[in-house]
């Protein structure tokens, strides 16, 4: 199977630590080129034709897109370790947790990122400043509530590490390029989980 990834990019950094911490090896990683618009191109648009990255593509030449889908089907191929839940509702609880995460603190910082950033404008065309800006505001107020559920629990969806965590860790690393810290701006359990989940190998991958 090939995977198709972008380095540096929140999406395909969670599918690499979701292969990480499944001990998944031998995918052939294809690196796209997204600065130079080639995900874009007629060639990866005929594989994933919203050009957007991770990709997967099966060894029956079928696409599977979307980070999400890529680590279910990973998950279905080697359920162990369980990053996803073990049965109906600790799976939906878990999905529940990175669903939110997902939406309501990778998607404001993303979008911040890439309306406020210059060197994301030729991937952002056009570029609404404004509109990142208030986008920096929701991901704040996402980062209280994680921050208060940290405080409760020691990972993201309750009491052990799962594909919700990966989400969590790729965007906040994300948000460094809008200069967002959580410990300097007082999310300290936030922060104190950040650092313990960078400690982790798949985080150093």
């Amino acid at each position: 199977m090939k995977l198709y990834v972008a380095p540096r990019a929140p999406n395909p950094r969670r599918v690499l630590m979701f292969l990480v911490e499944k001990t998944i090896n031998g995918l052939d990683l294809v690196n796209v080129n997204l600065n130079a618009l080639e995900h874009q191109s007629e060639s990866y648009r005929a594989k994933s034709p919203l050009a957007r990255v991770p990709a997967l593509e099966l060894d029956d030449g079928r696409v599977l897109t979307e980070t999400r889908a890529i680590c279910t089907y990973m998950e279905g191929l080697h359920p162990e370790p369980n990053l996803m839940g073990r049965d109906a509702t600790e799976r939906a609880f878990i999905e529940m947790a990175d669903r939110r995460v997902e939406w309501y603190f990778m998607l404001p910082i993303a979008n911040c990122v890439r309306h406020t950033h210059p060197g994301l404008a030729p991937l952002e065309q056009p570029q609404f400043p404004e509109f990142g800006q208030s986008q920096g505001q929701k991901l704040r107020d996402t980062a209280a509530w994680l921050d208060a559920e940290l405080q409760r629990q020691p990972w993201v969806a309750g009491d052990r590490f799962t594909i919700a965590d990966i989400t969590a860790f790729c965007a906040l690393e994300f948000a460094k390029l809008m200069r967002f810290h959580a410990g300097a701006e007082g999310f300290h359990a936030l922060q104190a989980w950040r650092d313990r989940m960078a400690e982790r190998p798949s985080a150093k991958a």
